[in-house]
């Protein structure tokens, strides 16, 4: 028999976590939460050193997201990937960006703990965002773990750009590199 369903989960602590009336004003205070569901997430042994979280434009979560590809023997349980689809499943929008009769109601921010691998990138472009936030670097993620984030376009900010996502980097970056180096010493599984 073929299974004909995918079930992917949060573990149940980002429920006690995570606040959704609060408003995240800022940058850094948007990416900091993105970090502490990646240390969480670590420290509950539910998944890798990742996190995420998509802001509406009043700075309140829509959904976040936590590493799960272990726990489900998923690859695309991806921090931002989960975010995402929860994010179109609470709001039952395809683009985030836009309303049902395509008006723009932006700007939705995705803050990451770490610089979307290949497919999170692929993901981000298709999921009406507007405002890309990022911790750490991929080249801290691939220097402070095994993870291999795979290839990305050599422009790969100019090419969100042409998107109308604007890209910021290094947000609380030496937090998220904590983090990374934290679990890199513990020798946990790059998936």
């Amino acid at each position: 028999m073929l299974y004909a369903q995918v079930h992917l989960t949060l573990p149940a602590w980002v429920h006690d976590a995570v606040d959704p009336a609060r408003a995240y004003p800022s940058d850094a205070d948007k990416v900091a939460l993105a970090i502490e569901l990646s240390k969480l997430n670590v420290e509950a042994n539910s998944g890798g050193p990742f996190g995420a979280a998509v802001f509406g434009p009043d700075d309140r979560i829509i959904a976040v997201g936590v590493n799960r590809v272990v726990p489900h023997a998923c690859s695309v349980a991806h921090a931002e990937m989960m975010a995402y689809m929860l994010a179109q499943g609470r709001t039952q929008r395809l683009r985030l960006n836009r309303d049902a009769n395509d008006n723009a109601i932006g700007p939705i921010t995705l803050a990451t703990s770490s610089q979307p691998c290949c497919q999170c990138y692929g993901a981000t472009v298709w999921a009406g965002i507007d405002r890309l936030l990022i911790g750490a670097r991929a080249a801290d993620v691939e220097a402070l773990t095994e993870f291999d984030e795979g290839p990305l376009p050599a422009d790969w900010i100019g090419e969100l750009h042409k998107r109308g996502i604007e890209v910021i980097r290094d947000v609380e970056r030496d937090a998220a590199c904590a983090v990374l180096k934290a679990y890199g010493e513990q020798g946990g599984p790059n998936y």
